[in-house]
């Protein structure tokens, strides 16, 4: 998705208000769940957000977002924030963040999406990760014992 920042989106500092923001990100992580599942998709939960760079009154900021990996019933959606540069055109990562979707029938039960396969480097470092993340999220929530964990635990295990 690729949007200008008008005057009614910005803080007092003339940048982009994070709420909005988040809004656009949820909207394109929305939009990638429901293509990739064909179903109605509904945000489970905003796993981590990056606000790393300000994005300025008129900008040209395009949104991507992307499955990073499929599980029973959920979607972890990586998303990249870029800022447009007004002169050269050349794009810069500005933000990013993590979403979960959930698919849902037309009664809201969760419903089974079909599996992914990452396809270039990048997408099989994030497909790796999203598992760890899911375990790290499930262990917090106490729905998983850390001795379960063996994705997660496997990152301070010496080989």
């Amino acid at each position: 998705m690729t949007d200008l920042v008008l005057p009614s989106e910005t803080n007092p500092l003339n940048n982009l208000f994070g709420g909005e923001l988040l809004a656009r990100m949820d909207r394109a992580a929305s939009i990638a769940a429901r293509r990739h599942s064909r179903r109605i998709t509904v945000t489970a939960s905003v796993n981590h957000v990056a606000f790393n760079r300000s994005i300025p009154l008129g900008s040209v900021v395009t949104v991507e977002a992307a499955i990073s990996r499929t599980f029973r019933t959920s979607m972890e959606v990586f998303i990249d924030v870029w800022i447009e540069d007004r002169f050269s055109g050349e794009r810069d990562k500005a933000n990013e963040a993590i979403y979960t979707f959930v698919a849902v029938d037309d009664t809201g039960i969760p419903t089974e999406v079909p599996p992914l396969e990452p396809e270039t480097e990048l997408e099989k470092q994030r497909y790796e990760a999203a598992l760890r993340r899911k375990q790290l999220s499930l262990v917090l929530a106490g729905k998983m014992k850390p001795a379960d964990a063996t994705e997660l635990k496997a990152l301070f295990l010496e080989s």
